[in-house]
């Protein structure tokens, strides 16, 4: 004979008596399938690492796990970037909660073309939507997107007899716009100014491109994200941004690293 369920203590909603309210408390890690839509006008099915959280009061003891995994799967297959904003309010909602955050992160797939033989090829970029919520206002939302790229060093160019040492890097752009901007649209604003971008395939004219295109656009790190900050800077539909970019030394065991950040509306 089944219990009622009314009938099983709730010990998640009992009283804590050590009047410490905790800012994040939820869930990590948790696949799902996701729906995005790209410039193209095709829609990318592919699967996402959620992370969800939302405050919890000093007198709560603690929050009903569940309650994230249900918000979820009502979803089935069609989280999209609207539904996105709706989970965020349903969340803090449903968790009777002030404030909630979630990320959505997931590999994002582009077609690219090569330079000279023009052969086509997908490459794979690292996106992440990033919500807030609070009872008081909407849902702030933010897209991060992590841009492979090839920098050369400026400094081993102008020293060297032969060439001059490169390395691939990842150039990191957390922005928050004003209007509507496509994955693509960042994707695109870091490439051009990197010493080159990268593709998933090339035949040898491609290769001798990209090498000497990358010869003669030599870049520092700082390079790299003062130029990307001065292409975000002159677009008006980014309201403020994060870049970040970690060049992965091919002479040296560490990275080159520098971060600029930017809020435009202040």
């Amino acid at each position: 004979m089944s219990q009622d369920a009314s009938a099983i203590p709730d010990i998640q909603s009992s009283i804590d008596t050590r009047h410490i309210a905790i800012d994040k408390v939820g869930i990590k890690d948790i696949k799902h399938p996701v729906c995005v839509s790209d410039r193209s006008g095709r829609e990318q099915y592919t699967i996402a690492n959620f992370n969800m959280y939302v405050n919890l009061p000093h007198n709560f003891k603690g929050t009903h796990m569940s309650r994230f995994v249900e918000i979820l799967n009502e979803h089935e297959y069609e989280i999209t970037v609207q539904s996105f904003k709706t989970m965020l309010k349903e969340m803090i909602k449903r968790l009777e909660a002030q404030s909630g955050h979630i990320e959505m992160t997931f590999t994002y797939f582009v077609r690219k073309t090569a330079p000279k033989s023009e052969v086509k090829s997908l490459l794979d970029y690292e996106v992440t939507f990033i919500g807030e919520v609070t009872e008081e206002e909407s849902p702030d939302i933010s897209v991060k997107v992590v841009v492979p790229v090839t920098s050369l060093c400026p400094c081993s160019k102008e020293i060297s007899r032969y060439g001059a040492h490169n390395q691939r890097s990842h150039v990191t752009v957390n922005a928050k716009t004003n209007g509507f901007l496509w994955i693509e649209d960042l994707i695109d604003m870091v490439e051009s100014q990197a010493s080159s971008q990268l593709y998933g395939l090339l035949k040898r004219p491609d290769e001798k491109h990209v090498t000497e295109h990358a010869y003669e656009n030599p870049k520092f790190v700082e390079d790299m994200v003062r130029d990307v900050a001065a292409k975000l800077n002159s677009d008006e539909r980014v309201a403020s941004y994060v870049i970040e970019s970690e060049n992965f030394e091919s002479i040296h065991n560490h990275s080159a690293y520098a971060m600029i950040t930017n809020n435009k509306q202040d």
